[in-house]
């Protein structure tokens, strides 16, 4: 490569749990630099979970942690064309990477969903994830069943 590695950035924990996965959260939620209010949503949905969920032992934040959890894909189909066709072709995901696309595929799916504020959808959706249901759950169904359908081509692997 020409070209340098870009350094990777530092993310600050969040002021409430000093935790960087929550941070990393409210970054993908956040719309045109305002995380404040994706805070306020964050901690609200947080809330609005504890309230509905107030019979599990476990807290709110560690309900969306294991909703993460459930919703994170192992695998994912990349195209790669080989003589002229195109496969599908499965490859396993890097760490940070399978972090990011669960984030944004809860945070997708919340916003997709009938509700009043985006707080209670985002609720919504978190206990959805921890129930292995919902939207999100759904898509990584779909990649690991994508990723099974075609394991005849990981040989292609890149």
């Amino acid at each position: 490569m020409r070209k340098a590695k870009p350094k990777k950035r530092l993310i600050l924990p969040d002021p409430v749990f000093n935790d960087q996965k929550v941070s990393k959260f409210v970054n993908h939620l956040m719309y045109d630099g305002k995380k404040n209010i994706s805070y306020e949503i964050f901690y609200s949905a947080l809330e609005i979970v504890k309230g509905k969920m107030d019979k599990e032992e476990k807290s709110p934040l560690e309900i969306w942690k294991q909703g993460l959890d459930n919703i994170t894909p192992q695998v994912e189909v990349k195209s790669r064309r080989i003589g002229g066709a195109t496969f599908q072709v499965p490859t396993e995901i890097r760490p940070d990477r399978k972090e990011s696309i669960s984030m944004k595929n809860m945070i997708a799916f919340a916003r997709k969903r009938g509700g009043k504020s985006m707080a209670e959808k985002l609720a919504a959706e978190i206990m959805d994830a921890y129930n292995n249901q919902g939207g999100a759950f759904k898509r990584k169904e779909d990649m690991h069943r994508m990723a099974e359908a075609n394991r005849a081509f990981a040989h292609f692997r890149f």
